[in-house]
C-alpha cells in the first residue's frame, strides 16, 4: 500500500451542537457547514481537511443507519489515508482484508466523488482509505499544493 498523505481527520461527535462550541467559539476554527450536520475546513493549519462528523453520520457511512451498531465500539474520530486512485482504494482494502483487518464496508464512491474503504479498529478509530479527486492534480494525478 502507497499512502501519499492523510486525507482528513475528524472528531466523531454525539452532540454537535456542544462540540462547534469547543471547536469553533472557543478555539476559533475556520470550520464551516450546516445545523446539526458536519462542518469542516481546508484551512486549518497542517491539516488538508479537519472536520466534526455527527456519529449519526458516520453510522450512515459505515453501517448505513442513523445508529451506531450497540454491538460495536463508539468511535472517537476518524483518519483517512490517500492514495494515488480508486483501484489503489480497492487493493488497499483486500490488503487490509488479507492481513485480517475487517472492513466496515468495502471501496465505494460516495455521492460527493470519494471513494474509501473503512475499518474500525478497537480502540474507535474510524480509519479509511481514500481517493478524494479534488486533492489530486487532474494532469498527472499527483497530490495538489
Amino acid at each position: 500500500m502507497d499512502v501519499l498523505f492523510i486525507t482528513s481527520v475528524a472528531a466523531v461527535v454525539a452532540d454537535p451542537p456542544l462540540s462547534r462550541r469547543l471547536f469553533i467559539d472557543a478555539l476559533g476554527l475556520p470550520l464551516e457547514g450546516e445545523g446539526d450536520g458536519y462542518y469542516s475546513s481546508g484551512s486549518v493549519p497542517g491539516s488538508k481537511h479537519f472536520g466534526l462528523w455527527p456519529l449519526s453520520q458516520a453510522a450512515r457511512a459505515c453501517f448505513g443507519t442513523d445508529r451506531w451498531p450497540a454491538d460495536r465500539v463508539v468511535p472517537q474520530a476518524s483518519i483517512e489515508f490517500e492514495v494515488a486512485n480508486p483501484e489503489a482504494v480497492a487493493a488497499a482494502g483486500a490488503e487490509l482484508r488479507r492481513a485480517g483487518f475487517e472492513l466496515v464496508h468495502e471501496a465505494r464512491t460516495e455521492p460527493w466523488g470519494q471513494t474509501v474503504a473503512r475499518l474500525l479498529t478497537a480502540d474507535g478509530l474510524i480509519v479509511g482509505i481514500s481517493y478524494a479527486p479534488a486533492l489530486h492534480d487532474p494532469e498527472d494525478d499527483r497530490p495538489a499544493a
